[in-house]
């Protein structure tokens, strides 16, 4: 079914998108799609959540489990519209300061009218989705054209 691996090098910090994608409580401020978010039962390694998500006609209620390591961010699906859902980020630093991420996604749905109409744009929502973090780590820590004028300055 539909399954999407990303790699980016990114100019910020290993920690930097490592605490973005764990701001799960922030994801419907920037990540498109998403209409609301929920999380309870949080400890230091994991949380659960409930992603509300949207797309024209369809919207559905997602509920994972998402754990901490120290280099990565799995996510198990435990409920909603879904057979199953395979997520995870990993964050490496570079030597430059920036780092390397790789995220996976891979899922299927239950109803095979959802798998049609998102398996079309699958492809495309994935990569607005890495866009928006992208995005949100520019908001929150400048873009590397900034990052480079403040280091040429120091």
């Amino acid at each position: 079914m539909p399954k999407f691996t990303e790699v980016r090098e990114l100019p910020y910090s290993a920690e930097q998108m490592y605490q973005l994608v764990a701001d799960v409580d922030s994801y419907a401020e920037f990540l498109p799609w998403c209409q609301g978010v929920r999380v309870y039962n949080r400890t230091d390694r994991s949380l659960y959540a409930d992603l509300i998500i949207g797309f024209k006609m369809f919207r559905e209620r997602f509920t994972s489990h998402v754990t901490f390591t120290e280099d990565r961010i799995e996510v198990e699906y435990i409920k909603g519209p879904l057979k199953y859902l395979h997520n995870y980020w990993r964050f490496t630093p570079r030597d430059d300061g920036g780092c390397h991420v790789d995220f996976l996604v891979d899922f299927e749905f239950r109803n095979k009218i959802f798998e049609k109409v998102i398996g079309a744009i699958f492809t495309e929502a994935v990569h607005h989705m890495i866009e928006a973090f992208e995005m949100r780590a520019n908001e929150l820590y400048g873009s590397a054209a900034d990052r480079k004028v403040m280091d040429q300055d120091a």
